[in-house]
């Protein structure tokens, strides 16, 4: 193989998405988009409430700004085959994927009808059932255990691959490369996400990163990168269909860079003087994700009052797992010698 060769290797994924950006959904597919976007953006809304109200303790990363990008990525997944894996903001890849509001709502508020029996909390929640592994507060650790998934479906040749979210804090990390060399060497049906959201927890890429261009990261080790726009549901999918095509063929692990946006601090503990108001206000105003599809559905010929409607049933769901939610019990004393692995394995 030629140097040029290999160097379209690298960029050829790049280049199919530059061909052909964005994903051509019907006018029911957007709707659907839509009202998933919608969805997370109101129940995270809400999430903020509760926490003010003191119904959520301990920590809780908001995931306002970023719809585009769960919904755009496992939109194009197989549910019940595909595999998530994500960090502590983790509430909408959950909702992405389909998983009721109202258990997530309740393990937010620490109830034993949440998903994790209200152990996890915001940043721990998982689902087995869903194919769903977390929530994890170690910074980067889901990265390994996602090609932990991959090598697991290439294992059982289930044909699954796995979505392995991090951060552009955590793309600084050495188990970062370490998975990325592992997944190379054998092929693993993995696609690695960086949710390039600008701050990290709070220090711009520019003072953070040597090399700002995230998804020419994986270069090194023979992984193919493409940068996407995460303000762009349709533009996400897009890029999604490509990257899982190349993935599903067992042509090995694709990096992709999303460009996107959080409108809150890191946490809710987190003021955000690292930023102005007006920088804020500029994205929210030329850049929000649901704007950008309510603006294209209108284009289409739906009506202001069936997308207030959509807002209406959406806030109707959110108010349901609110309430769920404050009326569920806490769990038993006795739950804290559940699930817990102790002696010899």
């Amino acid at each position: 193989m030629t140097e040029q060769d290999e160097d379209f290797a690298l960029r050829s994924l790049a280049e199919a998405h530059a061909a052909d950006r964005r994903y051509k959904a019907s006018k029911e597919e957007l709707l659907h988009f839509y009202e998933q976007m919608l969805l997370i953006r109101r129940f995270e809304e809400k999430a903020g409430q509760l926490y003010g109200l003191g119904l959520i303790g301990g920590f809780c990363h908001l995931y306002i700004g970023q719809e585009a990008v769960a919904v755009g990525l496992q939109s194009a997944l197989k549910g019940g085959l595909d595999s998530v894996i994500t960090g502590y903001r983790d509430h909408g890849h959950m909702l992405a994927y389909g998983i009721d509001p109202k258990v997530i709502m309740a393990e937010l508020t620490g109830r034993h009808s949440g998903i994790s029996k209200g152990k996890g909390g915001s940043m721990h929640m998982f689902s087995v059932e869903h194919r769903f592994y977390g929530g994890h507060g170690i910074v980067g650790a889901q990265v390994p255990l996602g090609s932990g998934l991959a090598f697991a479906h290439k294992y059982r040749e289930d044909g699954g691959v796995c979505l392995a979210y991090f951060g552009d804090g955590a793309a600084n990390q050495g188990q970062v490369y370490e998975s990325f060399n592992m997944a190379s060497l054998w092929k693993l049906p993995i696609i690695f996400v960086i949710e390039n959201n600008q701050y990290a927890m709070g220090t711009a890429v520019q003072r953070s990163s040597a090399e700002t261009h995230f998804y020419r990261r994986g270069t090194a080790f023979r992984i193919p990168g493409m940068q996407v726009d995460g303000m762009d549901v349709l533009e996400v999918r897009k890029a999604a269909e490509i990257a899982i095509e190349h993935v599903r063929g067992g042509n090995g692990p694709v990096l992709m860079e999303l460009n996107t946006y959080r409108y809150r601090g890191h946490s809710m503990s987190d003021p955000a003087k690292y930023r102005t108001r007006e920088e804020v206000q500029g994205v929210r105003e030329k850049r929000d994700p649901i704007e950008h599809a309510k603006t294209e559905l209108m284009e289409m010929g739906v009506s202001e009052a069936s997308l207030k409607e959509i807002d209406k049933r959406v806030r109707t769901a959110v108010g349901q797992a609110a309430d769920f939610a404050e009326s569920s019990p806490e769990p038993e004393a006795s739950e804290l010698y559940t699930d817990v692995l102790v002696e010899t394995y």
